[in-house]
């Protein structure tokens, strides 16, 4: 029960990140770079306080695979972010969790893994639910939410490879990773944060201060430290299921506190986005040749 309650409150401190970003008043590459590096500074605290260390030798041997994972970390928040500015909260959540439909078309290319016949038709419905959200999205608020519904699919994109990208990491444990791609992040957005927006990172307002701690400490630095505590000990398909509370927290927050609302066409294609990733997902259901789901346990 502790690791489900850890792995829940992490997807709960994620679920509030769109919310907490809206009180940054920040490009979403400072904001990226604030969150990445404070999240890296918190999480090598705790990484002392668990009396572990990273192993170099092993950062050495995986270095192409972490240099090439940290772009595509801070490509996903970047994106994500900018989603944020551009349209709801909802509809930027949605096109984030694109990324399971993304990971699943790639992995026979990559991963080499077969694609069942269920999964196929997961990736048929989710698209369907992805052009029921853009197609409304677009005809009922103009193209301001079709911008930000994009940026929220090349969020997605990025966290796919990033999820890829760590299937070929060795003998690190999550937190050395996070840690290492945090780094590298903050590190990569850098010369990118001066180089095109200057030194006005140094001059945000003393408004935006309190939040933009928040997010790096606690959206980024205690979140993943919940997410990894909780991993340890759940398995894939509980990790998969408990995930949901993530999108949400995201969706409550969007229309309780934000006031942000949907159609009913976009409603309906969230529930088939998000169901059709669960059932995908979720290894407990199959379908028989019938065609009802029946559980394997």
């Amino acid at each position: 029960m502790k690791y489900k309650i850890q792995f829940v409150l992490s997807m709960i401190i994620f679920g509030t990140m769109g919310l907490i970003v809206r009180y940054i008043d920040l490009s979403s590459s400072e904001t990226a770079l604030l969150s990445s590096s404070i999240g890296c500074l918190f999480l090598i605290v705790v990484l002392f306080m668990r009396k572990r260390t990273i192993t170099w030798k092993l950062v050495k041997a995986n270095g192409y695979i972490l240099f090439f994972s940290g772009i595509a970390l801070g490509g996903n928040w970047m994106f994500l972010y900018q989603a944020y500015d551009h349209t709801t909260l909802t509809n930027a959540t949605l096109g984030y969790y694109f990324a399971p439909v993304f990971v699943m078309i790639l992995s026979p290319f990559i991963l080499k893994e077969q694609l069942p016949v269920k999964k196929i038709i997961c990736i048929g419905i989710a698209i369907i639910g992805m052009l029921m959200i853009v197609g409304n999205g677009v005809s009922a608020s103009g193209t301001e939410d079709l911008l930000g519904i994009f940026f929220g699919l090349l969020a997605a994109a990025c966290y796919a490879a990033l999820m890829l990208l760590n299937k070929f990491i060795r003998l690190m444990g999550r937190l050395e990773i996070t840690i290492i791609q945090l780094g590298i992040t903050a590190l990569l957005l850098l010369p990118y944060v001066f180089l095109t927006e200057g030194f006005d990172v140094f001059e945000v307002f003393k408004s935006s201060v309190p939040f933009i701690i928040i997010l790096g400490i606690v959206n980024t630095g205690i979140g993943f430290w919940l997410f990894f505590s909780g991993m340890e000990k759940l398995k894939g398909q509980s990790i998969a299921m408990l995930s949901y509370v993530d999108p949400f927290v995201a969706i409550l927050i969007s229309a309780v506190i934000l006031r942000e609302h949907m159609t009913i066409v976009q409603i309906i294609g969230g529930a088939l986005l998000l169901g059709s990733t669960f059932i995908s997902e979720n290894k407990a259901i199959i379908f028989s040749k019938r065609g009802k789901s029946v559980s394997t346990l």
